[in-house]
């Protein structure tokens, strides 16, 4: 059994990275695509202009990247062992202050079917949210900031 103290090595054809750039879903696009894949699917988190109706002008993130990546590779492994036919596994996700409407998270997978692609990348997106020491602040219209907590995503069931 795998845990996040063993240590997991990712495979050469997958792809993760925790960055400060802005992120590029045709760059993440190239990444993924293989001759073999008949679906490839792109799920692209962005910093959207509000939350429970509250205004949000800009989200800024945080990341214990080491452990972060650890989280990343298994989450691929986790999803080869369930979808055998998974070809690719791409997981990139941003730090720093990010404005409404940039991207903060991409996955992609690709494989040669489309419904073990959607039912991968789900699981990839909703794991990566719930287990990775990434964390959020969001900045509010009024001034005033908040850190959302990952252990309140996991106790409230919300999709944070």
């Amino acid at each position: 059994m795998t845990t996040l103290l063993s240590p997991i090595k990712p495979r050469t054809e997958d792809s993760f990275a925790i960055n400060f750039a802005p992120l590029s879903i045709a760059e993440i696009y190239a990444k993924v695509d293989d001759p073999a894949d008949g679906a490839v699917v792109v799920m692209s988190g962005m910093v959207r202009n509000q939350t429970d109706d509250k205004p949000v002008v800009a989200l800024e993130y945080q990341a214990y990247e080491p452990m972060a990546l650890r989280v990343f590779y298994q989450i691929a492994a986790d999803i080869r062992s369930s979808w055998s036919n998974i070809n690719r596994v791409v997981i990139y996700h941003r730090v720093g202050r990010l404005q409404v409407g940039e991207i903060s998270v991409l996955v992609a997978v690709g494989c040669p079917h489309r419904s073990e692609a959607f039912e991968a990348c789900r699981y990839a997106i909703d794991n990566l949210k719930h287990n990775a020491p990434i964390w959020k602040k969001e900045h509010w219209e009024d001034g005033s900031s908040t850190w959302v907590s990952i252990g309140a995503c996991k106790q409230s069931g919300e999709n944070c």
